[in-house]
């Protein structure tokens, strides 16, 4: 989101405090020059250099702006000079309720049950028989709960004020029982460094669960003939690399396949979500790596993103009639322009995080899939 844009501000700014900003923080910024109602009305622009290292200095600062009803945002302008623009609101958001999270939690957990009952049922008794989907929603819980626990503990170790994990169940007519879960970030992150880890916290913390889960299930799953008429999962270069080191070939291989207990069920299921959520666009996490490293520039990623998709769900239709990729088409058209813009976008990352930032990318390459279903 961006913090950029006109906010209820005051039609005068006190002078008083721009006098008194300036004074306080003339240990930390130098400012050259000031502006008043830039870039917008109620804004302050203070112009110059800092004089100590922004990332340590920036909570400092901070504590200075909101004593007098600001937010300071850092940027580079077009000539390479610092602008510290004090943004007139104080975020504190009000406290979110847990009851929700919990309700949500709960019915996620029915649903999943159910959908892992239904998965091995042999009979309609046993589909009802609810109980029996414990393998698969133990295993998808666990997915999808360290993938928001990543990002819900790295945003408060950062003071970024954040919404409990709400898991989204879809009981029925998904093949999962659930959309997956998100948090919400009720404030602005405060520099890149930030947004870095707490975008790739979630992905990375989740696949520390898919993969065991992935690979157990593979292991305890049969291969057998393909049989017309099922619903055949899609391969990434990690998953056709995982069923090569547990079966020693390529499957499927035109005659037989690998036929998904619970447990390998919701490990390829968590690779999916994974690869969803690290597609670099908008406010997924991908689209925060993405910003991380290329900043104002990863907003050029939407529209490259958005054909391939189009492209291969054009693909997927004219093969086997599927409409793989038509609900996130339409999500990303609507929701993936916005990025989730840090308060300083000056501090760069580091080279430890680069290098993360770089790897997560590498494995979205990894685990995408181009075509996730196919029917046979």
């Amino acid at each position: 989101m961006s913090y950029l844009t006109p906010t209820a501000a005051p039609s005068v700014v006190s002078l008083d405090s721009v006098s008194a900003i300036r004074q306080e923080m003339a240990h930390l910024f130098l400012v050259t020059h000031t502006e008043l109602d830039k870039p917008h009305p109620g804004y302050v622009t203070y112009h110059g250099r800092f004089l100590a290292d922004l990332a340590d200095c920036y909570d400092e600062l901070r504590g200075i702006f909101e004593k007098y009803g600001f937010t300071p945002l850092v940027r580079e302008e077009a000539d390479g000079r610092i602008a510290l623009i004090a943004d007139p609101i104080v975020h504190n958001p009000p406290a979110s309720d847990w009851r929700i999270n919990a309700a949500l939690f709960i019915v996620t957990i029915l649903a999943t049950l159910a959908t892992g009952a239904f998965y091995n049922a042999e009979t309609l008794d046993q589909a009802w028989q609810i109980w029996r989907g414990w393998p698969f929603a133990l295993s998808i819980m666990l997915i999808l709960g360290a993938h928001e626990m990543g990002h819900y503990i790295m945003a408060r170790y950062h003071k970024v004020p954040v919404t409990l994990p709400y898991f989204i169940p879809l009981p029925i007519i998904s093949p999962i029982g659930t959309m997956g879960a998100v948090i919400r970030m009720k404030g602005p992150v405060k520099n890149k460094r930030a947004l870095h880890d707490i975008g790739v916290a979630g992905p990375l913390a989740g696949l520390v669960f898919t993969v065991p889960i992935l690979l157990y299930g593979l292991y305890t799953s049969d291969v057998g003939p393909i049989v017309p008429g099922g619903l055949l999962e899609g391969n990434s270069i990690f998953y056709a690399a995982s069923k090569i080191m547990v079966f020693g070939r390529f499957l499927p291989d035109g005659a037989q396949d690998v036929y998904l207990n619970q447990v390998a069920w919701a490990g390829w299921v968590g690779l999916l979500i994974t690869s969803l959520n690290l597609l670099p666009v908008g406010q997924l996490d991908g689209g925060h790596v993405a910003f991380t490293l290329f900043g104002k520039r990863a907003k050029k990623f939407f529209l490259p993103v958005l054909v391939i998709l189009v492209a291969l769900a054009i693909y997927s239709f004219i093969v086997d009639g599927t409409l793989t990729w038509v609900v996130w088409i339409v999500l990303l058209f609507f929701l993936g322009r916005t990025y989730a813009e840090p308060l300083d976008e000056v501090t760069p990352l580091d080279k430890k995080r680069r290098v993360i930032a770089l790897a997560t990318l590498i494995i979205f390459v990894l685990i995408f899939m181009p075509i996730p279903f196919r029917l046979l």
